[in-house]
């Protein structure tokens, strides 16, 4: 099965409703995922260092990494449910998860008669015959299904699904379990019922192109969007709100709200009865982003890259803001030059070096096709380690700045990092998405920013993040069924999810304000959070501010 298969490549392709467009390919399933969208499946030997410049940079679907590193008081949730009319606990509204899976079995995503709270599971890593329409791929497992197994000695006979890493029954647990208060542990809507995607593991041949470890966890593009499908079908299906919390992100693209993923968010996100809340990342102490203006006198920017020891590849992207027009020189850590790598409108060549073992495979995209700004795509093989310059030049009489990108953490090592490292624009896709919330992480215990949150805004200016929640040292459920402590965007992300489930269930299942969508439910969060009179707000680190459902409620009762 090609779905399957790592003979098979997928590509996603752009159709919009023009069916004929899949003719130019050879040897081809095609799958929709929307009308605007389909995966199209080759032979992998059809993939080859000239696919970018055949077919552009957006076919080759990214690979998304896990987000990872008493929260409740903190965001006024303990304070609401003591007044009689807020006493929100997520009735009548599902959470839809998009990660590892869950621990179903875990006692806190059971109810007191032990059935479960999981109302829908879709593993897409289980092959099988029973799966929703338009996947083709994957097994859904009802609740029937899994109450039945958890009557059963061994329960993963009749529901075989587990969550192997944790993180899919962490950001769960945060937003849904039950309360624990032995543990000191408390879901924010522990009434609320879930809906899970388990994400099938990325092919090799994208880690491959891509350049990132084998080992590395990751989850390919398509698979997301088809999660996304799921859920919302999922949502119409039963009639109830749902509360998207997405803690999956990457750094690849132009970090402007234009990319595939990021466009499909949105367009969902303006759907009534639906939430999308996205992780901002971790990215924003990692060294890995660089941004530079060119001096039009000088005529060029040195930029300088640490290479690690046993970096096997990695990739480099470079996005010029437009109008400009940005070429590089490349100087090895052995000295050897290579001069002029000038842009062309749709080019692709490899560099090689006399002295050096490096590989290095260039894609330019004049006119790149999602963000229409210039990208030069570097891909590196067996890179020597040390310091490699680059220098950009530019040319025009306009905007001359431009950014450069590495890979996020855990697909490229800690010791491969620029020199002079901007911290800003560092938030992951898709949180850089326009109307899905993203969030960013503190500790509510020193009311300080997370040190390593990813930082805002887009390259284009669009205010990210937009809401900051707690995200240090949060209690979360492992897969031993016990508790530790996380810390990182994901779980701020988790906590934010529950809330937009408790303003969900407030507006929508008690009828305040019956037809709501992301931008609403962002915009509530926005009035009531908690400002310091110190800090300029919207800014680049907190967003709006700290999250408070509490003072956006009450904030209400002055006016309902």
């Amino acid at each position: 099965m090609r779905i399957y298969s790592g003979e098979y490549a997928d590509l996603i392709i752009d159709y919009s409703g023009d069916i004929s467009i899949f003719e130019r390919f050879h040897d081809a399933t095609v799958q929709t995922i929307d009308y605007f969208n389909a995966v199209v499946r080759v032979p992998i030997k059809q993939i080859t260092n000239t696919t970018i410049l055949q077919l552009g940079y957006s076919v080759m679907p990214t690979l998304a990494g896990l987000v990872s590193e008493s929260s409740l008081e903190a965001s006024g949730v303990f304070k609401l449910r003591n007044l009689p009319n807020f006493n929100l606990r997520g009735n009548g509204v599902l959470i839809g998860i998009i990660d590892t899976g869950i621990d179903y079995t875990n006692p806190i995503f059971r109810y007191a008669d032990n059935t479960t709270k999981v109302a829908y599971l879709w593993d897409q890593t289980i092959y099988g015959e029973n799966y929703q329409t338009n996947t083709y791929y994957g097994t859904e497992y009802t609740r029937e299904q899994i109450n039945l197994a958890l009557q059963s000695d061994n329960p993963f006979e009749i529901v075989p699904s587990k969550d192997e890493i944790g993180h899919g029954t962490m950001l769960a647990g945060i937003a849904a379990g039950n309360e624990v208060p032995e543990y000191g542990f408390f879901g924010v809507v522990p009434d609320a019922e879930l809906v899970i995607v388990k994400l099938k593991p990325a092919k090799q041949y994208l880690k491959d192109f891509w350049k990132i470890p084998a080992d590395a966890i990751c989850y390919e593009e398509n698979d997301i969007l088809f999660a996304l499908e799921y859920l919302e079908q999922v949502a119409i299906r039963l009639n109830r709100p749902m509360s998207i919390c997405i803690a999956l992100g990457n750094s690849k693209g132009a970090h402007d709200s234009r990319g595939l993923l990021s466009n499909n968010l949105t367009a969902r996100a303006e759907n009534f009865s639906f939430s999308i809340v996205v992780a901002a990342g971790n990215e924003g102490n990692a060294r890995r982003h660089y941004f530079g203006i060119i001096d039009p006198g000088i005529g060029f920017v040195k930029v300088e890259l640490n290479v690690g020891e046993n970096e096997g590849g990695f990739t480099m992207e470079l996005w010029g803001d437009s109008p400009g027009l940005f070429s590089i020189d490349i100087v090895s850590p052995s000295g050897e030059f290579v001069p002029g790598i000038s842009p062309r409108l749709n080019e692709n060549k490899e560099i090689t070096f006399i002295f050096e073992p490096t590989r290095i495979q260039i894609d330019y995209q004049i006119v790149e096709h999602q963000s229409g700004d210039q990208l030069i795509l570097l891909r590196f093989t067996n890179p020597t380690p040390g310091i490699w310059a680059f220098n950009v030049f530019g040319r025009g009489d306009l905007s001359l700045g431009f950014h450069m990108w590495l890979p996020m953490e855990g697909f490229i090592s800690n010791s491969t990092y620029f020199l002079n490292p901007d911290p800003n624009t560092t938030i992951l896709s898709p949180g850089n998405s326009i109307i899905p919330i993203t969030v960013t992480a503190y500790d509510p215990k020193s009311n300080s920013l997370y040190l390593n949150a990813s930082r805002g805004y887009s390259r284009t200016g669009v205010i990210k993040p937009d809401i900051t929640a707690p995200g240090v040292a949060i209690l979360s459920p492992t897969l031993d069924q016990g508790f530790a402590e996380v810390t990182g965007t994901s779980p701020a992300t988790a906590h934010a999810a529950g809330i937009a489930a408790m303003i969900l269930e407030w507006g929508i299942v008690r009828g305040n304000l019956p037809i709501m969508n992301t931008e609403d439910v962002k915009i509530l969060m926005i009035r009531g959070a908690k400002r310091d009179k110190s800090i300029q707000y919207p800014n680049r680190d907190w967003g709006f501010g700290i999250l408070d459902v509490y003072n956006m409620y009450n904030i209400l009762r002055t006016v309902l």
